[in-house]
């Protein structure tokens, strides 16, 4: 924090300025609905067909049938009283190179951990990284001979050498958890190369420093160079709403009078106590803030978006972005297939209900089985189409409620969930899995050097020059965001993807769209790779984050709607409603639902104090010019903190030289490179241990 402070405060004095309808730009913007929506008190039990029977007191149970795979979700799955504690999925291990006996393969586990441990607490070998990637090329040989023998073998070192506690040492290494995904790493990564540095460092930043970004050649990697004189399509005065929701995170095991204020895991479950033992804060019906989303929030929610949004009566969205995470924040002994299919069908079932328009989703890292992993189709046998499971549902899905057509759909079950889409308006939309960059997908680790391993952003770059060919403008949509801190993404793809936004921004690519954090946020993204950042004439596109409907961690739960021009494609307003969850108590059995309401809009908050036209869209011109207003008024720093907290009480201030540079060093980093660059630890990181 005081590297934060000093150099925060450095940079921070350096710079001290489907309906359509026609539209007139005002200087005060107006609220598109009701100002408030009071939720009712009861279940909508037209929700959904049919339910199991649950207590009067507990959430519904719904038997939730799902038309892909053509059966009905046991209650067991759900039942709060029944939660699982291993996963009973297929376990996937590299074929062996040999075929070792029993006893044979005791031998090469026993030499292995034998050599490992006398590298750990010998001489020979001197400093933490060093020790770390010597001991992964002995693991390596393990992986190859013996892969079912590792994770057992990885349990039993973390323990012994106390890595973490016994119990995260199960839980990060046992087979049925990630012990066979990290045997996966070890056969197939250059473990004495850049993927050992990063696999050492994933295991403990205390092991080998993060690797930076590396050179990228991009000689060849367009199909095109960028034309020299690109035009941007002008605005035809006609707008449509397009609804922005994020990280539903659907709890369908929450347990209501459980405990709210636990001292680990998730919370509002009946395995989950406070560090006392007593019961502290009983779980209200509408959720917590350390608690994912109830049936009751996540319907209040959905209820609340028609009368607010002015979508209700046979008015209807344009198109509705959804920006991924559908399951809850189990620890992954609780997770299975089953549990991520259950909360796809259910939450998808609920917007096709509620939601009036297309829906265009992208997968979430809690989106897969096991949590975040997701394996590039390039290894070896069934190793490469491991998650295909979890492709072919969501793509089915996807196209049974009418959202994507056949075509689309095919998309998503080749390139792992990721789809490109011309919608109603002429608008395409291209999809991507981010787990392919987020730094707890294990599998990442292998082949770090290239940074498309998995071939999604070939896809993406064929789908861009196609799209620039026709004339088309893009909106991308992903999940985990490529910048901000550099926190969450690894550096090289993350390095391409902006280098894939320069080339065909702003002419093809208008907006871009992520969730992940929880958090209401904005990212900028420049010319020349980011490398010029203090002029608007440099900046080319910006990345929305949008808000939650989970509470978790301390947040209040939230949903954005854009109007959206169908000439450009740029935002010419944005408006954000929230709840109030420090209020949930107050409704436990009361004549009324949670409350909510009008939160800001993005032109009335932000336009005068950076000076920006009434009749200009909220482009990237407008967020970094945002920015310098920032840079020179505190007021409006502290301001964007509150938004991007969802006004929760929770939410730590800015208010500091410091906190206010970093955040606008934030907004201007749309990469890990850039992130790294800005203060650390002035961030919110309310949700480390879950995302």
């Amino acid at each position: 924090m005081l590297a934060c402070s000093v150099l925060a405060l450095a940079a921070f004095t350096l710079t001290q300025h489907s309906a359509q309808y026609s539209v007139q730009a005002s200087a005060q913007a107006s609220i598109p609905g009701s100002s408030s929506f009071v939720a009712p008190p009861a279940f909508p039990t037209s929700a959904f067909p049919t339910y199991y029977r649950a207590a009067p007191t507990q959430e519904p149970q719904p038997a939730l049938y799902d038309p892909v795979l053509k059966k009905t979700y046991p209650l067991n799955l759900t039942d709060p009283n029944t939660i699982p504690s291993n996963d009973p999925d297929p376990i996937f291990y590299p074929t062996p190179l040999a075929n070792l006996s029993s006893s044979e393969a005791d031998t090469v586990i026993a030499d292995a951990v034998s050599q490992i441990s006398e590298i750990i607490e010998g001489d020979n070998i001197v400093g933490n990284c060093s020790k770390c990637v010597a001991s992964l090329e002995i693991a390596k040989n393990v992986a190859l001979l013996a892969p079912s023998s590792v994770p057992e073998a990885m349990v039993s070192l973390c323990q012994t050498y106390k890595l973490h506690s016994n119990t995260t040492c199960e839980q990060d290494f046992e087979a049925s958890t990630f012990g066979a995904i990290w045997t996966q790493v070890l056969a197939f990564a250059d473990v004495g190369g850049l993927d050992g540095q990063y696999i050492c460092n994933s295991i403990s930043t205390t092991f080998c420093p993060a690797p930076t970004t590396s050179f990228l050649n991009t000689t060849g990697l367009f199909p095109k160079p960028k034309p020299a004189n690109v035009s941007i399509p002008q605005p035809s005065g006609k707008r449509v709403k397009v609804l922005h929701l994020s990280d539903f995170h659907l709890d369908p095991r929450y347990s209501v009078g459980s405990e709210g204020n636990c001292s680990s895991s998730l919370c509002c479950r009946t395995n989950a106590n406070s560090s006392s033992g007593q019961l502290l804060l009983p779980a209200s019906y509408y959720g917590e803030y350390n608690c994912d989303s109830p049936y009751d929030l996540g319907l209040a929610a959905l209820e609340a978006i028609g009368p607010l949004t002015g979508t209700g009566n046979g008015s209807a969205f344009g198109w509705v972005t959804y920006t991924g995470d559908l399951v809850s924040h189990d620890p992954q002994t609780q997770l299975s297939r089953a549990y991520t299919e259950y909360a796809e069908d259910s939450v998808y079932t609920l917007f096709k209900e509620y939601l009036r328009g297309p829906v265009f989703a992208v997968l979430g890292n809690h989106d897969s089985n096991p949590e975040a992993i997701d394996a590039p189709h390039k290894l070896p046998g069934p190793l490469g189409q491991q998650q295909s499971w979890n492709y072919d549902h969501v793509a089915g899905l996807w196209q049974h409620d009418g959202w994507i057509d056949a075509a689309a759909a095919q998309q998503a079950r080749t390139h792992y969930g990721a789809y490109s889409i011309k919608n109603q308006f002429g608008l395409r939309i291209i999809t991507f899995n981010t787990d392919f960059w987020y730094r707890s997908n294990f599998l990442n680790f292998i082949n770090t050097t290239d940074p498309d391993n998995s071939g999604m952003f070939s896809f993406m770059i064929n789908e861009l020059q196609a799209a620039e060919d026709a004339g088309e403008q893009v909106w991308i949509q992903g999940h985990v965001l490529s910048g901000w801190d550099g926190s969450n993404p690894i550096p090289n793809p993350s390095n391409l993807f902006y280098q894939i936004i320069d080339r065909y921004s702003p002419h093809v690519i208008r907006n871009v769209f992520f969730g992940h954090t929880h958090e209401d946020q904005v990212m900028v993204y420049y010319a020349n790779n980011g490398t010029m950042r203090n002029s608007s004439s440099s900046a080319l596109v910006s990345g929305w984050i949008g808000p939650s409907v989970t509470p978790l961690t301390n947040l209040n739960s939230g949903f954005r709607m854009y109007e959206v021009d169908t000439g450009n494609f740029d935002i010419y307003e944005a408006y954000t409603w929230y709840a109030d969850v420090n209020s949930f108590h107050d409704f436990n059995n009361s004549v009324i639902g949670p409350t909510y309401k009008f939160e800001y809009s993005t032109r009335e908050a932000y336009g005068s104090p950076s000076g920006w036209p009434v009749d200009a869209p909220l482009n990237a011109t407008f967020w970094h010019g945002v920015t310098e207003a920032m840079q020179a008024n505190r007021s409006l720093v502290e301001l964007f903190n509150t938004y991007q907290g969802k006004s929760s009480i929770k939410s730590p201030n800015c208010t500091s030289d410091a906190c206010a540079a970093a955040k606008v060093c934030y907004i201007r980093s749309g990469s890990v490179a850039l992130g790294r660059q800005c203060p650390q630890g002035c961030v919110f990181h309310l949700i480390s241990s879950f995302v």
